[in-house]
């Protein structure tokens, strides 16, 4: 198998391992695309390690696939960019994940906030949201995929390194504060925003106010927004 010319289709695995044997699901998926022994694949194991693997069995419950080279994922920012999001109603989370999985996003923190438009969320809604990240990070060639980590009271937040809160009528911009010095937390808020408390609690500990333009941006639009304005960046 040689990484010169790179197959289109790819797989999420457990861990990279000299033989991988696959699943039901797994082995439909690998039926739909009308692969057979033989035919090479991408792996990735959803933490930085991606290779190519050749399937050497393919049957209707199972398949199995024999590990080949490495090759070099999809660049990653310089430290993990978190992006902590206030509960949205009905498929609006789910949008916001696909988004800023492909925009770069190392993992999304779900929140409770004094607006947010729901206070909780099941234990089957978190796994798709889970899903829809590992679909992203599939579909935009990333070796990473971020976990979608249930929701905490906004006063509980612990955010890493530098942190950006998006705020209406503030005057710093992403690009003031984005030096890639330290890891980068976002945090937005729900539909009618974070409170002026909110903000100036966050403010207080630390937190940088940037504006993401003259607009007032919707809920599931701000931190796809912020995430656009990093990734614009080019770092």
């Amino acid at each position: 198998m040689s990484a010169g010319r790179l197959p289109r289709h790819r797989l999420r695995v457990e861990t990279l391992s000299p033989t991988m044997t696959l699943g039901p699901g797994e082995a439909r998926h690998l039926h739909v695309l009308r692969l057979t022994p033989g035919d090479v694949v991408r792996v990735f194991d959803g933490r930085g390690a991606e290779a190519l693997a050749e399937v050497t069995a393919l049957e209707d419950l199972r398949a199995v696939l024999t590990l080949g080279e490495p090759v070099e994922g999809a660049v990653e920012t310089p430290f993990a960019l978190t992006v902590a999001v206030a509960l949205l109603k009905a498929d609006k989370l789910a949008d916001v994940v696909r988004a800023v999985t492909e925009l770069g996003a190392a993992q999304v923190q779900l929140l409770v906030t004094a607006r947010a438009d729901v206070r909780e969320i099941g234990e089957q809604k978190l796994t798709r949201l889970n899903r829809v990240a590992q679909e992203a990070a599939k579909q935009s060639r990333r070796a990473v995929v971020p976990p979608v980590l249930p929701p905490v009271p906004l006063t509980s937040l612990t955010p890493a390194g530098a942190v950006l809160v998006a705020q209406p009528g503030a005057s710093l911009r992403v690009m003031d504060v984005v030096t890639w010095e330290t890891p980068v937390t976002v945090v937005t808020g729900p539909e009618g925003g974070l409170t002026d408390a909110e903000v100036q609690g966050l403010v207080a500990r630390g937190a940088h106010a940037v504006t993401l333009g003259p607009r007032i941006l919707r809920a599931e639009t701000a931190p796809v927004a912020l995430l656009g304005a990093i990734a614009a960046l080019g770092l």
